[in-house]
């Protein structure tokens, strides 16, 4: 089967290099470098495609009914070309202006239903912290439970992603998410992302990417910095519980590299804040950022990016509920007052993409990660040690180093255009005492519970073929192998050697309807996975190690009028099992098959150029397959969840907004006995903008609401307390916080 499929892949391939071709790019006229996702319309019959991230484009020769080029993009100003003044490989500069809602254009191409939005989006609210760039995913919520340097929690589709176990995370293509961590599978620490750097954020939801493989369960978050920086920046923020913040990014090359297609700029913040807890956080962040894009030769583009990444903190952790309401600590206290961590990250990405004559292009990306993780918790307190307590240490030094390969090609037989895409995928990690002990006072080792090295390496090809079978038709198949070979040193056994093999097959089928210029319709559908911990793997002897993700969407986009964008989705995942290590014992634990259906909704208004109004509302139903009804709950998964806003949008002069969010009460447990309590929760942000400066305002919990961020059903026992209680344990969302902001440009 295997072998009919590649003839058939060279055979449609070789058929579709006789077409010839008519190709041009698009440049950014500030920067002059390639625009992605820029919109090129075949006028009067408006036939479409989409810039690629070379900013490059490609259509049929055969056009002699045509009469223009429109080229249009979002937050620049569109262009038409005379057909008979196009030349072949033309460059075309667009201008920068206010991004508005009018210009959106509804478009088939595969896998393109949710960048309108998420453009929108970027460009109108922009990024004003690092939990921003995850909330630029509509129905997709974060949470704080372990002071400001640890992972935040995600929550999105009826998933507890925990910190990433169901969620594919990336920066400019190279994975966040750590396989087998110390602390729990996936975790994904973002915060080595200066979030002003952030040009775009790339996402989809569902498992039908087959570029994307390991935790692309609920969907992808590919986060893309910003390719050159239009002026360079100082800022500097301050603000209630000694939060301060200073920011600087700076070209480094002049105004004749530009003129090359070169850019060069570096990005570095210095954070501190002692947080609104009783206990000072005494948290510091340092980040270093740097990325080069250059055009090498007149085929060959090169992007290197390198960065650097700090953080140390304390911890309030999580509290009970009955220490709360005895009086014995407040509702921003902690029990353990020794918790906290540090943590550090060091990265190096490099992208070759190189230009075939016939339009088609390699790309090349290597990139390595050193990463060191420390953390110190205590979640039961005196359960297991009535003497010492039970604060356990997580700890691991880690090498991430990585491959990822494509060929991607437009062409045509007859009528019919193909876009293809192959690629390979190669990741190993490899990490050096990765630990798990019990502490005291967060310095004094009391005894090993895990200890030993662990050697993961995932090997993964894929292809994606989209068939335009016309203007308004088009259909994505693709199929996806992953490789999974993992090994465990286990140093309190001697320095036993434990291995396990495990592999799967991940198929995609997607069909894209275009009505008309303002209505799509979509249906996906695909299989995707999470891997396990490689410590589960060895126990389980590689068997039931890659637990199946299997799911579909049914959906549309419309645009109603031309300062209205509808989406809305019906969706349905069924999960083999969810089966994963938990880091905070040692232990693997299996819960079996889920289901989960909800749908997914989002508005964007624009009622006058300067206001923006978006509202997202996303409903999920989990439970457990296999368990007795009402005893079936998925402890802590979403059900309803909302957010939204409203944007006063101006080039000079006042600006700002104000935004919500709501998450619904939901099970904390499998019976529902406990309740993890839902909130409502207020932002706002008030800018004055002037050419050379801003100064801004920005308040987190605007009504100074109480609020828990992250609840759990956990079973702890306080000091002198004689029978363990099993009740919510939470860690307080935060009070009214106000920071003021200076930034100048040059």
């Amino acid at each position: 089967m295997k072998y009919f499929l590649l003839s058939l892949f060279l055979l449609i391939n070789a058929i579709a290099f006789s077409q010839k071709t008519w190709q041009g790019s698009v440049l950014d006229g500030k920067t002059n470098l390639p625009l992605e996702g820029a919109t090129i319309s075949l006028l009067p019959i408006n036939i479409t495609t989409i810039t690629d991230e070379r900013g490059r484009f490609i259509f049929s020769k055969n056009v002699s009914v045509l009469s223009s080029v429109q080229i249009s993009s979002l937050g620049y100003e569109s262009r038409i070309i005379p057909l008979s003044s196009f030349q072949q490989n033309l460059a075309i500069i667009l201008y920068p202006q206010k991004a508005q809602l009018e210009n959106v254009t509804v478009t088939a191409k595969a896998g393109q239903e949710y960048k309108t939005i998420s453009k929108m989006d970027i460009k109108m609210r922009g990024v004003n912290n690092s939990q921003e760039i995850l909330r630029m995913v509509p129905g997709l919520f974060i949470g704080q439970h372990q002071g400001g340097g640890k992972a935040e929690q995600i929550f999105v589709r009826g998933f507890d992603c925990d910190h990433g176990t169901d969620i594919n995370i990336m920066a400019d293509g190279m994975p966040v998410n750590m396989v087998s961590q110390a602390h729990g599978q996936g975790y994904a620490d973002m915060h080595f992302i200066i979030p002003e750097t952030v040009e775009n954020v790339d996402f989809q939801k569902g498992t039908y990417n087959a570029a994307k493989g390991n935790f692309t369960t609920s969907g992808f978050v590919d986060m893309k910095t910003k390719n050159g920086l239009n002026n360079d920046l100082v800022k500097l923020e301050g603000g209630m519980f000694d939060t301060y913040r200073v920011l600087g990014m700076f070209n480094l090359l002049h105004e004749n590299a530009k003129a090359k297609q070169q850019s060069l700029y570096v990005a570095s913040e210095y954070a501190y804040s002692n947080g609104y807890f009783d206990h000072p956080q005494d948290f510091k962040r340092f980040n270093f950022f740097s990325k080069y894009n250059g055009r090498i030769s007149d085929q060959t583009y090169l992007i290197v990016t390198a960065s650097t990444f700090s953080s140390k903190w304390n911890a309030s952790g999580q509290i009970p509920d009955r220490a709360v309401e005895s009086g014995m600590i407040g509702f921003f206290g902690a029990i353990d007052s020794t918790e906290g961590g540090e943590t550090a990250r060091t990265n190096v990405n490099l992208q070759l993409i190189t230009n075939s004559k016939n339009g088609s292009f390699f790309k090349n990306q290597l990139y390595y990660s050193n990463y060191y993780f420390d953390l110190h918790t205590n979640f039961t307190f005196y359960l297991n040690d009535p003497v010492n307590g039970d604060q356990i240490r997580q700890k691991e030094n880690r090498n991430v180093v990585g491959y990822n390969g494509s060929y991607h090609q437009q062409s045509n037989i007859g009528s019919i255009q193909l876009n293809t895409e192959a690629g390979i995928n190669l990741r190993q990690d490899l990490t050096t005492n990765s630990e798990l002990s019990h502490t005291k006072d967060r310095y004094t080792l009391l005894n090993r519970i895990k200890y030993g090295n662990i050697t993961e390496t995932d090997a993964a090809a894929y292809i994606s073929e989209t068939i335009k079978v016309n203007e308004k038709l088009n259909i994505n198949a693709g199929m996806r192998f992953d490789q999974f070979i993992n090994q465990y040193k286990d140093h309190l056994q001697n320095d036993s050697l434990f291995k396990a093999n495990a592999a799967i097959l991940s198929p995609k089928l997607s069909f894209y309807y275009q009505q008309n210029n303002a209505t799509q319709f979509y249906l996906n559908l695909g299989k995707g996975f999470h891997s396990n911990d490689t410590r589960v793997c060895i126990v389980e002897n590689g068997n039931k190690i890659l637990p199946a993700a299997y799911s579909a969407d049914l959906g549309t986009i419309l645009k109603p009028a031309k300062n209205i964008l509808l989406q809305g989705a019906v969706w349905y995942m069924f999960l083999q099992q969810e089966f994963v290590y938990n880091g905070d014992d040692g232990s693997p634990q299996p819960s079996g098959r889920t289901q989960r259906e909800g749908f997914d909704f989002s508005v964007r208004y624009e009622p006058v150029k300067s206001i923006y109004i978006d509202a997202d509302v996303n409903y999920a139903h989990g439970r457990f397959v296999d368990e007795a009804k009402g005893q079936n709950y998925i402890p802590l998964a979403p059900v309803w969840s909302s957010t939204g806003g409203i944007t006063y949008k101006n080039k000079k002069g006042l600006n700002g907004s104000l935004r919500y969010r709501w998450l619904s009460d939901r099970p904390a447990n499998e019976n529902y006995s406990l309740t993890a309590k839902g909130y409502f929760v207020n932002d706002l942000v008030l800018n004055y903008t002037q050419k050379k400066y801003e100064i801004g305002i920005t308040v987190n919990n605007l009504f100074n609401v109480r609020w828990k961020e992250t609840q759990f059903d956990t079973t702890t026992r306080l000091k002198n307390e004689t029978t363990p209680v099993d009740e919510i344990c939470f860690t307080a969302g935060t009070k009214f916080a106000a920071k003021l902001s200076l930034s100048i440009f040059f």
